[in-house]
């Protein structure tokens, strides 16, 4: 091999001698990648995708090989090559550019009935892709006002207020209502970009949610007033005596109040502002003069969005401001606004000495409110509410959906590797999920019936797996599988939840899998082969089918099929996309990369060795994603990439992502516009 790169380099020589700059360039992508990188070397580049060109270098190649099926309106998978044109819009399309090296290194793309670029026209493409990575520079997103989410501003306003408005239902025993006033009055969020409900950048401030915002409010502060809340009113005022507020008191509990719904210390002057329109009230006015004004704040723009009173120079990079840190931390990790131990620390400005901010950050970790990390951003990560429509039997649904929360806050409230998301010998179960671990289920303490109660909601409980082989990790949890039926269902969840790879939509003529005719006896796999054979579905289908065939050991509930205690559903309904209890399972697999197995187990051993960089990458993204409470853009990938290294290296734990992310370059820092 030193050989072979002496005669390269030889070639180099004699190319550098004769040769401008340019000239080199330009032959870079003429010759062999291998004389390439000799090349770089020689020369003295960090790369030579220095020189590489997106206009001249790989626009004629997807012009080529890739703008018949990817241009226009009906472009297939939403990727239209067509309207790439300027430099933005080459930026602008960094993930796209990222799924196509990943095609081209798979041999998935171009189809294999299309015309296929040479060895050397694909070292072009991944050698402008080397460049445009390498030369992204990691820097902060310019501020844009975020409206508080929902699951924000309901915990918000319990934070400020001092307790949660409920609404009185009545309702049968062992059922689950929703009795948060603001979760029923206000419209749920959509997802947005990132996917996530607290990017709420393109949800707009509708008369419709500003008229709801105004009943809460007003709920509220009755509440707050009336003798029922008069514990959480004295917390602002101190003791009342004869049920009568005076003006001292009201001039405290204001100004402890807009420090709590401003989330940063007010400037004395507004302070005065508010107080000097309490002066002269007698003690019968002075009660609605107070609502007022507290109503007034809860209807600011400073209380429902998020960052709007952060301080700083527009138009320039710069670390955010304290009480703006102290916000970003809290509502990545509670959805909640900061504690007084928070707004203290930002105030007096020790929050940003290292050692006080990683205290914090293991200090809310260990705190009740970091469930949220689970209940808020795992279940929409996993789309664990999916796991809803599985039984109509409460406590058995509550069951299968509480099993994967309690995991994940196990996860990342104990210091767990990362992978270990993939396979872990660590569960959580209930008498009403018990019958799916076997042996492992006697260690459950043992259950009594409450007397007069047939099926009631039961806590789970952590369990060590001994003997269920089959489970452990996120992907054989009942009701995981439960909540995705068949191969497609399983294997389209693997590969865009925990892979982060995206998919186009189906064909709308894709059709079912037929029946056996006559004769036949194939298995479903068998039939489904023929389903599939359509080249342009199978291009999907060999990233999908593997993975999802590989968890048919378990059926439409989640019951492991081969378990000796194997109880079929009483009522199974007809599902062409479920293996037969009965006939032969094959879950045996072939990935894209090459790489074989034989069962699931053999599947979660390949994800967190051989592909675990892929695994820890999509938990990085998705997690910066929520903690940004945006999509990822192209200058967030430098931050991306070395987290990912950083948790490769060392073998990273969910504490030491969400460390490395609460300090990364983007969570930190800021660019305020002009505009602002």
């Amino acid at each position: 091999m030193f050989s072979d790169w002496l005669s390269e380099r030889a070639c180099c020589d004699a190319i550098l001698e004769h040769a401008s700059p340019n000239e080199v360039c330009c032959m870079l992508f003429s010759s062999d990648i291998s004389i390439a990188l000799t090349i770089s070397i020689v020369i003295g580049c960090p790369s030579v995708v220095l020189c590489a060109d997106f206009h001249r270098d790989v626009k004629p190649l997807l012009r080529e090989y890739c703008i018949k099926c990817h241009s226009g309106k009906d472009a297939n998978g939403d990727v239209d090559f067509s309207a790439v044109k300027t430099k933005d819009d080459v930026d602008a399309a960094f993930e796209t550019w990222e799924s196509v090296v990943g095609h081209l290194h798979a041999g998935t793309m171009p189809p294999e009935d299309e015309p296929q670029p040479e060895d050397k026209e694909r070292n072009r493409i991944f050698v402008w892709y080397e460049d445009f990575v390498d030369n992204i520079e990691a820097r902060p997103a310019v501020f844009r006002p975020r409206r508080l989410s929902v699951t924000e501003y309901r915990n918000t306003l319990q934070s400020v207020l001092g307790f949660d408005l409920q609404v009185a239902i009545i309702e049968a025993e062992q059922t689950v209502a929703e009795r948060s006033m603001v979760i029923k009055l206000l419209p749920t969020d959509p997802p947005g970009r990132s996917g996530f409900r607290n990017d709420t950048h393109q949800n707009p401030l509708t008369t419709v949610v500003w008229d709801q915002y105004s009943f809460l409010i007003d709920s509220a502060l009755e509440q707050l007033f009336s003798p029922e809340r008069r514990t959480q009113l004295n917390v602002f005022t101190g003791t009342i005596s004869d049920n009568r507020i005076t003006i001292e008191q009201a001039e405290r509990l204001l100004r402890t109040f807009l420090l709590r719904a401003w989330r940063r210390t007010v400037p004395a002057a507004d302070v005065e502002q508010i107080v000097s329109r309490l002066q002269d009230r007698n003690r019968q006015e002075l009660v609605a003069a107070l609502k007022f004004e507290m109503k007034t704040v809860l209807m600011s723009p400073a209380f429902i969005y998020r960052g709007l009173l952060t301080s700083g120079q527009h138009g320039k990079r710069q670390p955010v401001d304290t009480f703006e840190l102290a916000e970003r931390l809290s509502y990545f990790l509670w959805a909640d606004m900061p504690d007084d131990q928070l707004l203290f620390l930002a105030a007096d400005g020790t929050l940003t000495e290292p050692t006080v901010y990683a205290a914090q950050i293991d200090r809310m970790l260990m705190s009740p409110k970091a469930r949220n990390l689970a209940n808020d951003f795992a279940t929409q990560w996993l789309s664990l509410n999916e796991i809803e429509h599985v039984s109509d039997n409460v406590p058995q649904m509550v069951a299968l959906k509480s099993q994967p929360i309690d995991f994940m806050h196990y996860l990342f409230t104990e210091d767990r590797p990362l992978l270990e998301l993939i396979d872990s010998e660590t569960a959580f179960i209930s008498p009403h999920t018990s019958r799916m671990y076997g042996a492992d289920a006697r260690q459950l303490t043992k259950y009594v019936k409450q007397k007069g109660i047939e099926v009631e909601i039961v806590p789970n409980q952590k369990i060590h797996l001994e003997h269920t082989t089959e489970r452990g990790g996120i992907l054989t949890m009942p009701g995981v599988l439960a909540m995705n039926k068949g191969p497609i269902q399983r294997g389209t969840w693997v590969l865009e939840r925990i892979l982060g790879q995206a998919l186009p939509e189906p064909p709308a003529d894709v059709g079912q899998v037929p029946p056996n005719n006559g004769a036949e006896n194939l298995t479903f796999r068998q039939r489904f082969e023929q389903h599939r054979s359509n080249p342009s579905c199978a291009v999907c289908h060999n990233r999908i089918d593997p993975l999802g065939f590989a968890l048919q050991d378990f059926d439409n509930g989640g019951q492991y099929l081969r378990s000796r205690n194997y109880r079929a559903p009483k009522r199974r309904k007809r599902d062409e996309e479920s293996a037969d209890a009965n006939s032969e399972i094959d879950t045996s697999g072939r990935l894209p990369s090459g790489e074989t197995f034989e069962d699931i187990a053999e599947l979660r051993r390949i994800l967190t060795t051989s592909q675990s960089e892929t695994v820890i990458r999509n938990i990085v993204e998705r997690t910066m994603s929520y903690a940004l409470c945006r999509q990822l853009m192209i200058h967030d990938r430098p931050t991306v990439n070395s987290i990912v290294e950083q948790m490769k290296q060392d073998n990273g734990t969910w504490r030491d992502l969400f460390h490395a992310i609460a300090n990364s370059v983007p969570f930190r820092e800021t660019i305020l516009s002009a505009d602002n």
